[in-house]
């Protein structure tokens, strides 16, 4: 019935194009071998078409990735020849993620000239659902979501071990098999395909499954396409879907942007990264499937059901009288306590006026009219009065920002009033680099050290400096470090920096309870005189 429904939304999504229009429902290719079923849609950038055909001579249905194209026009005719090379590599290639190739066909070799082909990728047929049909209606939970992109990153991996590249960047490439996985349904990569285009398409799939939209270009008019920031950045799935987990969101987010170092380039890390993610949303289900059923979790692990206390008035009176001696007792030592101690100095003959024994000192005390000096920096110059910023707001060049209607607590002058971060199952760098404040002033100040008021013992700081309010991680410049510790922690430059834009980046949050999270009550940032 879903295949169905899939063959019709197919054929009324894609329809027939014109440099294709010898293809509909019932034609033949392929020297009359195959017969033309359903057509699943089309990749624009290589002019591949993708149908459900029937095998006439062994009587089973195949998939089929139909290349059109001009066989006058040398460069189609290279780049298709390119395509099917790379998918009769493929034919070794034996996973479950990827539908098994069966046979390559190129103009002259099974393709007649009259066909109006540059080649056919014959694959077995994966029974299932579209893709698109799939998120059509509403994105998949994020749990599910994780758990079918890992068969395809497990696919990737193993092809990847091989120097194979498996071509998955479009999602009506892709179907969801009958037992729940995804699987790469029309194989055929484009000529020019890399290692990474394969890595980023998983980063896309799994996009497209938490939000409903594709996050790579060209991709099908009948998926809606992801936005992005002003800046240019994509828009972290949890700004579109806020029941999506962070570690998810973060690592759709870094697999597809080529972020520098904070990247996700290899499809091992995101199998890792998927592998995990998956296995602490299970654990978030679990305990809150546990409150709901009454059952409370120790950090211990050790699970408990609460039972109602029982209503027992003898046993209670006897506690309350247990209680009530047990106070009296105490009341009554600490006073016996205190007699001996008053009688004790009263009575010692010996006792007098104290004597300091302090050593002079050889700093006079300044004159009554004569303020203090400043305080000074490690370099000998004075710290000058603080500096508030004119704006501040979160820094996060991975995409996802924690927190952001709370980045301006932190300078209200209310340490009570804070930001937090968002709370993570696995500590800095694993999910993302670190996230941060980036603070800007009306004009450049000579910045010498910035105080934080915090309480997150633990949480590890960078002070950074950049030259523009935007700026990539890469571009800033590391200028102090600390750990938070106790109320406030000051962090002094050992040389004073000129600069409009300050950061502070959080490089390792505070753990507690199994979970990582820190908070930022205030910032003071203050210049060199």
């Amino acid at each position: 019935m879903n295949e169905k429904r899939s063959e019709q939304s197919g054929n009324a999504r894609v329809g027939v194009r014109a440099k294709g229009g010898s293809l509909a429902p019932g034609s033949v290719v392929g020297d009359g071998r195959y017969r033309l079923l359903a057509q699943f849609g089309i990749d624009e950038r290589a002019g591949a078409h993708l149908w459900r055909a029937r095998d006439g001579q062994l009587r089973r249905d195949v998939a089929l990735t139909l290349l059109v194209g001009d066989s006058a026009d040398a460069e189609s005719a290279r780049l298709a020849r390119k395509t099917l090379e790379r998918a009769a590599h493929a034919a070794k290639f034996d996973h479950d993620g990827v539908a098994r190739v069966l046979d390559v066909l190129s103009l002259g070799n099974g393709i007649a000239s009259s066909e109006g082909l540059l080649g056919i990728v014959v694959t077995e047929w994966t029974k299932g659902t579209d893709l698109i049909d799939l998120v059509a209606e509403h994105p998949v939970a994020p749990l599910p979501a994780a758990r079918m992109v890992e068969k395809l990153a497990e696919a990737v991996e193993r092809a990847h071990h091989t120097g194979l590249v498996l071509g998955l960047d479009h999602p009506q490439r892709l179907r969801m098999t009958t037992d729940g996985t995804l699987r790469l349904a029309f194989p055929g990569p484009l000529p020019d395909a890399t290692l990474r285009d394969d890595v980023k398409a998983i980063g896309a799939v799994l996009y497209l499954l938490l939000t409903g939209r594709w996050a790579l270009p060209g991709g099908p008019a009948a998926i809606p396409a992801a936005p992005h920031a002003p800046n240019g950045r994509l828009v972290a799935p949890r700004s579109l879907q806020p029941q999506v987990p962070v570690e998810l969101s973060s690592l759709a987010v870094r697999t597809i942007e080529d972020g520098g170092h904070a990247g996700i380039r290899t499809s091992a890390a995101i199998l890792r990264a998927l592998e995990m993610a998956a296995e602490a949303e299970e654990r978030t289900q679990l305990i809150q499937a546990q409150a709901a059923a009454g059952v409370k979790t120790e950090d211990d692990g050790t699970i408990w059901t609460t039972k109602r206390p029982i209503k027992d008035k003898a046993r209670r009176r006897k506690l309350a009288l247990g209680v009530t001696v047990l106070v009296v007792a105490a009341v009554g030592i600490l006073a016996w306590l205190g007699m001996l101690a008053i009688s004790f100095f009263q009575n010692d003959p010996t006792s007098g006026p104290a004597i300091n024994v302090a050593a002079p000192t050889a700093t006079a005390a300044p004159p009554p009219n004569q303020a203090p000096p400043p305080p000074a920096s490690p370099t000998g110059q004075a710290i000058g009065a603080p500096v508030a910023p004119a704006g501040i707001s979160v820094f996060n060049p991975d995409g996802d920002g924690d927190n952001t209607s709370r980045a301006n607590k932190t300078i209200d002058g209310d340490p009570t009033s804070f930001w937090r971060t968002d709370q993570y199952n696995q500590q800095f760098p694993t999910i993302k680099k670190g996230v941060g404040l980036i603070a800007n002033f009306t004009g450049q100040i000579n910045l010498a050290k910035v105080t934080i008021a915090a309480d997150s013992p633990g949480t590890t700081v960078e002070i950074r400096v950049a030259d523009s309010p935007h700026p990539d991680l890469a571009s800033t410049r590391v200028v102090g470090t600390a750990t938070l510790n106790g109320a406030t922690t000051d962090v002094t430059l050992q040389q004073p920096q000129r600069t409009q834009y300050v950061i502070v980046w959080i490089t390792q949050l505070a753990h507690a309870a199994g979970k990582y999270q820190s908070q930022i009550g205030e910032l003071t940032f203050l210049p060199a005189q």
